[in-house]
């Protein structure tokens, strides 16, 4: 078995529902998120390229690629970020993390993986999202997950849940009957800087 996650660019409206939706699942603390949606258009968010009439706005959504070849896994000294035999998914953990962030510097996916500089602090004063989430924890990396807690109960990732434009697919690639198989067939797609030698496991539906 190997996860992964197809995103459909063409059906992507930039409305951060995926986004805000992650956070609340695994209740990132202020300032993190772990899904981003970039703006490939102007220099600001939501803004557009180009002279009117002819602007181009597009929206890319980014969190952890899971790598089937993870630069991040290679970094860590001490075996705090590794990638599960089992399904192929990066896993971060809290409690062996040494905080040196070197996973960070050695990910090409700028911005993926969060620093908690401080400790956990939310706007709000009591936990929210998922009961089984594991605490966020001050001086440590932290990522996407493809919401493992949820995966283990049979659920999907949060950021498929509300998901407007039913842009987001997933499940196992090596799996032909699988809902990301099934998208990603006769479709044309790209990796993120595969260039890398990362041989990431999010494929982007163009």
């Amino acid at each position: 078995m190997r996860y992964a996650m197809a995103i459909d660019l063409k059906r992507c409206i930039g409305c951060h529902t995926c986004a805000v939706a992650c956070k609340m699942a695994n209740n990132l603390p202020n300032e993190i998120w772990w899904n981003r949606i970039l703006t490939v258009g102007g220099e600001a968010m939501d803004t557009a390229a180009g002279t009117f009439p002819n602007n181009t706005l597009e929206y890319l959504p980014v969190n952890c690629q899971h790598c089937a070849n993870p630069a991040c896994v290679k970094a860590c000294p001490v075996g705090a970020t590794y990638k599960r035999e089992e399904d192929g998914i990066v896993i971060q953990d809290y409690d062996q993390c040494i905080g040196c962030r070197y996973c960070m510097v050695a990910c090409p996916y700028s911005g993926v993986r969060q620093f908690n500089w401080k400790k956990p602090e939310y706007h709000v004063d009591f936990a929210v999202g998922d009961a089984n989430t594991t605490p966020h924890q001050y001086n440590t990396v932290s990522k996407c997950t493809f919401c493992v807690h949820r995966l283990a109960e049979g659920k999907k990732p949060a950021c498929m849940e509300l998901c407007i434009g039913r842009a987001r697919y997933f499940g196992d690639i090596d799996d032909p009957e699988s809902d990301v198989s099934k998208a990603i067939k006769g479709r044309s797609y790209l990796h993120l800087l595969e260039e890398k030698g990362t041989k990431p496991n999010v494929y982007y539906l163009t």
